[in-house]
């Protein structure tokens, strides 16, 4: 008998248990076959993950994950060390990976206070740690790693004067490290690996530096207020890598960006020497593999939340049969780009060691001897400031017939403003004819309205190369002039504390303030700027359209503010050439007999009428 659904009783019995059993097959075929495939496919996949991290060109020497202390000197107690005290730097090694991981500066200071001195390189298990070494590798694994012991041999301290030795045996290889350190920046690895076995042995030495953290971190836990200026300056990976100049910014390596050119597994061969390295705005650690040998750079981006950056060198392999020794001596750069210093390391035979100052791409060739000029110069007059007045000078000077030039042209424009606002009022309504009278007018005066522009439009690299030079050059850092504390930094005393004479905030306090520290973090210098600006306008013929002119009146108010949070010595330089432009302007203008605001001005002080010819 059939029911309502059109099943009898029986089917919908069979229905039933044929889904039952169609179910449990499948949970059985689940538990049984499927989930043991795969267990073993992960078990195969995660071996072969393992065996690739081995065997990789550049595996990276993954320590177990640091501790965070909570200041650099308790992560200094946590484990051995070996002071060192040279020339220009100080700190310590911690002997397990003979890694430099404490280093401050000796002549450079965290703040304009000079109370601390700047400290370059700290342990990994600090905030922000950054540190570096040369380690072995064999086959794929550390051999001689981050995590091996060396021994001091005597008990001689590291010092420019005085190199030390450290030793570790392992597994039949017994590793000399000749460790020293120059009287700049420069530490040398020199070592000496010995095959105490029976069998060949094949070594690779591997260098790397790491860095910790946001990399805006970083840069603030080294050099305060540095992570604002990378406008002009780079800041982030750098390098001579096969004969080419490689720069890669912090912001971009964050985002998985590594070095231009690599191969698919981030690898890059130099087959002619080089190096590589971190820079910041004034510092840098990096690199410098044995420049007779073929190395192999890297950046990566490793550890459990990705957030260490790693650039790496691993150079070509060395095989030692039972009983040989070989030597393979690398460097690290760890200190100030201070140019007489890189310089002379270029001297030595690192290429284009020079180039980790960031002269800039197009302007490499104007900016470089500007460098060189205004070093001499602060070294002839034994101020910063006055290096940058002076260097000012001497570049205008060549350019003094291109701005003659302009200004004559400004002058004749500026005498023949009355006759063309009469031109323009006497045909208002026929604009064609206007333009003809205008024209009939330049021609018969032998003025050309853009001969005031283009002497000008070649002059902009020219300044624009010596405003890079003041932008990146250390021996500005710190260097007070007049009521000026730090060239490098913007003025401490602005509007916002009545210039200095109110001490409740500070310059960068007052400027860090929403919208109101933008107009209140003006200080003196940015004020001059604006007035010079504005009283060379006053000299420029105004543009014939009402509208331009209202522009222009506002524009010297406009860069007084932009500039109120500019470094104090490019300010410094702005204005000075302002200066110089305003007097050499003036000095053409009543030459050709043309009467300037500021004449108007003088005589309505004085009060009396007087012609420019008397």
């Amino acid at each position: 008998m059939m029911n309502q659904n059109g099943m009898d009783p029986q089917d919908q019995r069979n229905f039933i248990i044929a889904m039952v059993l169609m179910v449990a097959f499948v949970f059985l075929y689940q538990t049984v076959v499927i989930n043991p495939e795969q267990e073993a496919r992960r078990a195969a996949e995660a071996a072969a993950e393992l065996e690739q991290q081995a065997t990789a060109p550049d595996a990276p020497l993954v320590d177990a994950a640091p501790i965070v202390a909570a200041t650099v000197e308790e992560a200094l107690g946590q484990s051995q060390r070996l002071a060192f005290d040279a020339d220009r730097v100080d700190g310590s090694i911690r002997l397990a990976g003979a890694t430099i991981d404490d280093l401050s500066l000796k002549d450079h200071y965290k703040t304009i206070e000079r109370a601390e001195e700047l400290r370059l390189l700290r342990p990994q298990s600090a905030e922000h740690g950054f540190y570096g070494s040369w380690y072995w590798l064999e086959g794929g694994r550390a051999f001689a790693g981050p995590n091996d012991v060396w021994t001091l041999v005597g008990n001689g301290a590291l010092s420019t004067q005085n190199s030390v030795s450290l030793v570790l045996e392992k597994e039949g290889l017994r590793f000399q490290r000749e460790l020293s350190v120059d009287e700049n920046y420069m530490f040398t690895f020199a070592d000496t690996v010995t095959n105490l076995g029976e069998a060949p042995r094949t070594l690779t030495p591997y260098g790397s530096i790491r860095r910790h953290g946001a990399w805006k971190g970083f840069l603030e836990a080294t050099d305060p207020g540095s992570s604002r200026k990378m406008g002009l300056a780079h800041q982030g990976l750098i390098g001579v890598v096969d004969d080419r100049l490689k720069l890669r910014k912090y912001s971009n390596l964050a985002k998985g960006k590594g070095l231009k050119g690599a191969a698919e597994d981030g690898t890059l061969a130099s087959p002619n020497g080089g190096w590589l390295g971190f820079t910041d705005m004034y510092w840098m650690a990096a690199l410098v593999p044995q420049q007779d040998r073929t190395f192999t750079a890297r950046f990566q981006q490793i550890g459990p939340d990705q957030d260490i950056m790693e650039l790496s060198a691993r150079t070509s392999s060395l095989t030692l049969q039972p009983g040989q020794s070989l030597t393979s001596n690398n460097q690290i750069f760890a200190g100030a780009k201070e140019y007489e210093v890189v310089k002379s390391y270029e001297s030595t035979g690192i290429p284009r060691f020079d180039d980790s100052i960031d002269w800039g791409n197009i302007l490499y060739y104007i900016t470089r001897p500007f460098f060189s000029l205004l070093n001499w110069l602060q070294n002839q007059l034994g101020s910063f400031g006055l290096a940058i007045l002076a260097l000012t000078v001497l570049v205008r000077f060549p350019l003094i017939p291109l701005y003659n030039q302009s200004y004559k042209s400004m002058a004749k424009m500026k005498k023949l403003a009355e006759p063309m606002k009469e031109i323009q009022e006497r045909f208002k309504g026929d604009p064609q004819r206007r333009q003809q009278e205008v024209m009939k007018l330049y021609q018969k005066e032998k003025a050309n309205p853009l001969a005031g522009c283009v002497p000008i439009l070649l002059t902009i690299p020219v300044f624009f190369a010596l405003y890079k030079v003041l932008y990146v050059t250390i021996e500005m850092r710190h260097t007070p002039f007049l009521w000026l504390p730090d060239l490098s930094a913007a003025e401490p005393w602005v509007l916002g504390n009545l210039f200095g004479l109110a001490d409740w905030a500070t310059g960068d306090e007052i400027r860090s303030i929403f919208i109101l520290g933008f107009i209140l973090g003006i200080g003196i210098l940015a004020v001059l700027y604006g007035v010079t600006m504005a009283a060379i306008q006053a000299l420029s013929p105004p543009p014939p359209d009402p509208t331009q002119r209202k522009i222009m009146m506002f524009l010297p108010f406009v860069f007084m503010f932009v500039f109120g949070g500019f470094a104090s010595g490019l300010v410094l330089y702005w204005v000075w050439s302002n200066i110089l432009s305003l007097l050499q302007q003036y000095f053409i203008m009543r030459r050709n007999g043309v009467e300037t605001e500021l004449d108007k001005l003088i005589k309505r002080l004085m009060g009396r009428e007087q012609s420019p010819a008397e």
